[in-house]
């Protein structure tokens, strides 16, 4: 079985298309959250995850911020930015709230992050199960007590390289892991911020990390 599995999507629907584009003959599909908020599609990346077969869909941390409809203490300006525009659109609570916390296949693991982690290749961690996540939009792996931890990258959100969308493609019959990456064009993604008057300090964020 051929399962593609992605995270922190973050309302980018060009990247999210290219991606399945790319990845035409999938058996299943796992999400590991943050379909939700930064880029101006919101709806649709949930309405598009939510259609694909045998599709698997946790809740991240920009879900539980839709639901709850709180920011929290931390969270940056820019992160207040961002949810002031695309939280007021958001259509599709009931969806998000039916997301898992999450899921188990095999010998793996798969959730958002861990006990709400920020998780790096450098962070000290243990584990004790084969793990997949997200959450910090960096794609690695390591090897912890034996175990696999593997990072899945931004789909929709690359912290190095804004129009790079990274995930993950995992061969269940041969237990193989591909880590994959394309470019796409985010020039639909930031003409449509400014269509929605985004303020200036969001299109700014996406455009200083342009790969060009």
């Amino acid at each position: 079985m051929k399962i593609l599995i992605y995270s922190d999507v973050h309302g980018n629907l060009p990247a999210f298309e290219e991606v399945l584009a790319n990845e035409k003959f999938c058996d299943q599909y796992i999400c590991l959250g943050d379909l939700v908020n930064y880029g101006p599609w919101s709806n649709e990346c949930v309405e598009l995850a939510t259609s694909l077969p045998n599709s698997i869909i946790l809740q991240g941390n920009h879900e539980e911020l839709y639901l709850n409809n709180k920011l929290l203490k931390d969270d940056c300006d820019l992160v207040k930015s961002f949810f002031s525009v695309t939280y007021p659109s958001f259509k599709l609570h009931e969806e998000i709230k039916s997301f898992r916390k999450d899921f188990k296949l095999n010998q793996w693991y798969f959730s958002h992050t861990i006990s709400d982690m920020k998780i790096y290749e450098d962070t000290i961690i243990d584990i004790s199960f084969n793990t997949f996540i997200g959450h910090t939009h960096h794609q690695f792996i390591r090897n912890i007590n034996n175990f696999k931890l593997i990072n899945t990258g931004s789909l929709g959100q690359n912290r190095s390289l804004i129009n790079k969308a990274e995930y993950v493609i995992y061969d269940t019959f041969n237990d193989k892991i591909k880590f994959k990456s394309l470019l796409y064009n985010i020039d639909i993604l930031i003409d449509e911020m400014i269509k929605q008057s985004y303020p200036k300090k969001c299109i700014e964020y996406y455009l200083k990390k342009l790969n060009i």
